[in-house]
C-alpha cells in the first residue's frame, strides 16, 4: 500500500477533535494534581520572553497552583531559563536543558550565520572558549560579555558578538531573574557549569545515522504527548527544526495516523487521549507567547478562522482568553481591573464561567490583593 493510499484511508479528526485532543494534553480541560516540574517536563517547556508568562501558563494547568511552586524549583537550579525551541526563551526541567538545548544547536548555527557580516576576522572556536571562560567565572550581562568579546574584536559587530556567544553556549539565565515578583538583570552561565554536570552530545541536524536516533525520536514522542496529533510541518514548527520526515518514518509503525479536513497527515501515540469532540472545555486565561498557540504549523486547532491573527500584533503576542476551547478574546490588567475583551458576544453563562476563572487565577497568582474584573469589547474587524 502506497502512502499516498494510507493517508487517504486515515480517519479524519476535525478542528473539533484535535482542539480537545491538544487541550487534555496541554493539561486544559482539567487541571492535574501535578507538581511545576512535572508539568514543566510533561509540556517540554514553557516559553518565558518574559518572567511571568510560565507563572500563568501553570496557573491555568495546575490544581492549587501558587507561584512558589515554580519559584523554589527554579531557585533549587531543578528549572531553569534558556533559549531553546524557535530560539526563544523557554523554562525547562534542568534534564530537559541539557539535551534539548543540543538537540537545536543546528538552528542556532543557522541563526548564526545570519550575523556573519558582523563576525568577519572573528574565530569562532576562540570567541566560544572565550565566552565560556567569562560566564563561567562569574555569571555576566549580555552587555558585560559584549564589551569583552569587543575588546578582542574591535572590529566586530558587538551585537553579532553577542548573538555568537549565545549561539554557540547554552547560556542559562540565573537566579534571582525569573523568580516570581523579584527583581534582577539578565545574567549568563553556561547550562553545564549551572547545573554541574554536561550537556548531552549534540545530534546532527539531518544526519540520520543510528548514533542521533534516540534524542531525535524521543522528542517526538513528547512532543505528540503534548502537542498531538500532530503533523511533521506541526514538530518542524515547535522546535525550529527541518528535515524531520526521516524520523517520523522510522517511528510510524510504532504510531497512528489520522489525517485533519484539508487531508493533512497527522501522526499520534496510540495511548494518548483523544476525547469526544463534545467534551466540556472551561474558560482558560493564557499568557503572552503561550505554547499552545505557537505549537503548530496549523493553529485552526485553538484559533478560529475569523480571528486569526487577532492575538498578536506583529511579533508581540497578547494574552489570550479561550473559550469552549478556542481562542476568543484577550484580557489585560490595567492598574487594578482586570479588562477582558471578547471577540464576540459571550451568552450569560459564558461570562459567569469567564468570571469565575478570572476570579481563580487571581487568587492563585495575587492572593489577598482587590482586583476588579470588567468586560471591554474588542472592535472587529
Amino acid at each position: 500500500m502506497t502512502k499516498t493510499t494510507t493517508t487517504a484511508s486515515a480517519p479524519v479528526l476535525g478542528a473539533r477533535a484535535l482542539n480537545r485532543a491538544t487541550l487534555d494534553r496541554q493539561l486544559l480541560l482539567r487541571r492535574a494534581p501535578l507538581t511545576a516540574g512535572a508539568a514543566v517536563e510533561h509540556l517540554v517547556g514553557l516559553q518565558a520572553q518574559n518572567v511571568r508568562p510560565p507563572y500563568y501558563a501553570l496557573a491555568a494547568r495546575l490544581d492549587g497552583f501558587a507561584p512558589e511552586r515554580l519559584a523554589e524549583p527554579m531557585a533549587a537550579r531543578e528549572v531553569v531559563r534558556i533559549v531553546t525551541l524557535r530560539s526563544t526563551i523557554h523554562t525547562h526541567t534542568a534534564d530537559d536543558c541539557l539535551t534539548l538545548r543540543p538537540l537545536v544547536q543546528g538552528a542556532r548555527d543557522r541563526e548564526l550565520h545570519l550575523f556573519r557580516k558582523g563576525l568577519h576576522g572573528v574565530d569562532l572556536d576562540r570567541l566560544t572558549a572565550l565566552a565560556r571562560d567569562l560566564v563561567e567565572a562569574e555569571p555576566r550581562t549580555m552587555a558585560q560579555l559584549r564589551a569583552a568579546l569587543g575588546a578582542q574584536w574591535p572590529d566586530a559587530d558587538p551585537q553579532a558578538l553577542g548573538v555568537a556567544a549565545r549561539c554557540r553556549l547554552p547560556l542559562v539565565q540565573v537566579t534571582p531573574r525569573g523568580l516570581w515578583d523579584r527583581g534582577g538583570q539578565v545574567a549568563l552561565t553556561t547550562a553545564e557549569h549551572w547545573l554541574g554536570r554536561p550537556a548531552a552530545p549534540t545530534p546532527r541536524e539531518g544526519d540520520h545515522r543510528e548514533g542521533d536516533h534516540t534524542a531525535l525520536e524521543a522528542a517526538v514522542l513528547r512532543y505528540l504527548a503534548a502537542f498531538g496529533p500532530a503533523s511533521v510541518r506541526d514538530m518542524q514548527t515547535w522546535a525550529g527544526l527541518t528535515r524531520l520526515r526521516p524520523v517520523f518514518e522510522r517511528l510510524r509503525p510504532r504510531l497512528l495516523t489520522f489525517r485533519d479536513d484539508g487531508g493533512t497527515e497527522l501522526f499520534d501515540l496510540p495511548g494518548a487521549p483523544r476525547p469526544d469532540p463534545d467534551t466540556p472545555a472551561p474558560p482558560r486565561f493564557l499568557p503572552e507567547y503561550d505554547n499552545l498557540l505557537l505549537s503548530h504549523a496549523d493553529r485552526a486547532r485553538v484559533v478560529p478562522a475569523r480571528y486569526r491573527g487577532r492575538n498578536a500584533t506583529g511579533n508581540q503576542a497578547h494574552r489570550t482568553l479561550l473559550v469552549d476551547g478556542f481562542l476568543a478574546g484577550l484580557w489585560k490588567p490595567e492598574g487594578d481591573t482586570l479588562v477582558i475583551e471578547s471577540f464576540g458576544p459571550l451568552t450569560r453563562a459564558q461570562r459567569q464561567d469567564v468570571t469565575a476563572e478570572a476570579e481563580r487565577m487571581l487568587a492563585a497568582l495575587h492572593p489577598g490583593a482587590s482586583c476588579d474584573i470588567r468586560f471591554g469589547t474588542v472592535v472587529g474587524r
